[in-house]
């Protein structure tokens, strides 16, 4: 990033941050092939892990168990043209561990759309990236049209 065009990078932590403030954000994967992308509600695990909770059946879980992903979330203000984007990358994985099954069901995500048999997908953050953008600032000394 430019320092002038309007955004301000963060920091891992900064991300990590932002990430817990948001419910819902989007899991970028592969399928057949191509590229896929769905959004789906979430919760940060203690470590910064990216915790999703959905149907044992989901297409969603044989796509992405065990594959690299990404997932993002972000808060935008049109009015005030500002917001952030936050991205992290790594390995879907679905928590077999009894134990680790027992604790996420009390302090993981609800799922919106329950179902009988419930799974957690956690995604490990290995790259965590994020910027910001700041209304109001100039794009390399060009001000955006009122």
């Amino acid at each position: 990033m430019d320092a002038n065009d309007g955004f301000r990078e963060l920091d891992r932590q900064e991300c990590l941050r932002l990430l817990a403030t948001v419910p819902v954000g989007r899991i970028v994967y592969t399928r057949q092939a191509l590229p896929a992308v769905l959004p789906v509600n979430f919760r940060l695990d203690h470590d910064g892990a990216v915790l999703v909770r959905t149907s044992a059946s989901s297409a969603l879980v044989s796509a992405i168990d065990g594959a690299v992903v990404a997932f993002e979330a972000d808060e935008v203000d049109a009015a005030t043209q500002s917001g952030w984007s936050v991205v992290t990358m790594g390995t879907a994985t679905l928590v077999t561990d009894p134990a680790e099954h027992t604790r996420l069901l009390q302090t993981g995500p609800r799922s919106w759309a329950p179902a009988p048999q419930e799974v957690f997908v956690r995604i490990d953050p290995e790259l965590v990236t994020g910027r910001e953008l700041v209304g109001g600032r100039t794009l390399y000394g060009v001000h955006p049209p009122s």
